[in-house]
């Protein structure tokens, strides 16, 4: 029992010292978004907290539609919408204009507002400077698979429901540039090109922004696409592969 007291007081200290050390990194930065108590700012840079900060725009469908809004982000709500055990409160389809500059094709996305506020972030401080970086041309659309299907994972008969069933995910497929070049991830994944590289690079960013994103990388399942999604799990674990 006394070594177990000492196990609990010594992990207590490190979590302790953890959070103290991560107050005063954010301090002395100046990067409001690396403390989790800061408020969120979506054309704020990435810091150590905005993913969390984006994931629980899940339990606030006012707070995530304000912050859009407060970013130039153009969107319309979508009405509620209930089928059986899918569905979702907080469904948005990005408008055209504003500060956003990425078509979605097919047209008509539906998506919860999380995950709109998500791929928002994703086009300003990742996916456009990876593509300017590496061809020198802006990305002009995404291809995509879907959001919202009432389905559990994999579309099994039973088992956990899929974040696609309340619409806190989507499917990524590829990238159309202004420059006509297209780039899929069915095509481009593997190879040691720009096009790979430039499909690693915005998976690695979708990382720190979403609390899913798999890749060809996790398994075959995955081999065409990028799935990102708003999991707003219990213990807040992120999944990156």
């Amino acid at each position: 029992m006394r070594a177990l007291r000492r196990l609990i007081g010594g992990l207590t200290l490190l979590v302790a010292l953890a959070a103290a050390a991560l107050l005063l990194w954010g301090l002395l930065r100046g990067r409001s978004e690396d403390l989790p108590w800061t408020p969120l700012d979506l054309a704020a840079p990435v810091g150590l907290s905005t993913g969390r900060k984006l994931t629980a725009l899940t339990r606030d469908f006012p707070l995530c539609r304000a912050l859009l809004d407060q970013a130039g982000v153009r969107y319309r709500v979508l009405p509620p919408r209930e089928e059986g055990r899918c569905g979702y409160r907080d469904g948005v389809r990005f408008a055209d204009g504003g500060a956003r500059a990425i078509d979605y094709r097919p047209a008509g996305l539906g998506i919860a507002c999380p995950v709109a506020a998500a791929l928002s972030v994703w086009e300003w401080q990742v996916v456009q400077p990876a593509a300017q970086r590496r061809f020198g041309s802006r990305v002009v659309a995404i291809d995509h698979f879907g959001s919202y299907a009432c389905r559990r994972i994999y579309g099994r008969d039973a088992g956990t429901w899929s974040e696609h069933a309340t619409a806190d995910a989507v499917d990524i497929a590829g990238f159309r540039l202004a420059d006509g070049r297209r780039i899929t991830v069915a095509r481009d994944w593997r190879g040691d090109g720009d096009d790979a590289a430039f499909l690693h690079e915005v998976r690695d960013g979708a990382c720190r922004l979403f609390a899913t994103t798999l890749s060809p990388d996790y398994n075959a399942a995955h081999h065409d696409h990028l799935h990102l999604d708003q999991a707003d799990r219990t213990a807040g674990w992120r999944a990156c592969r």
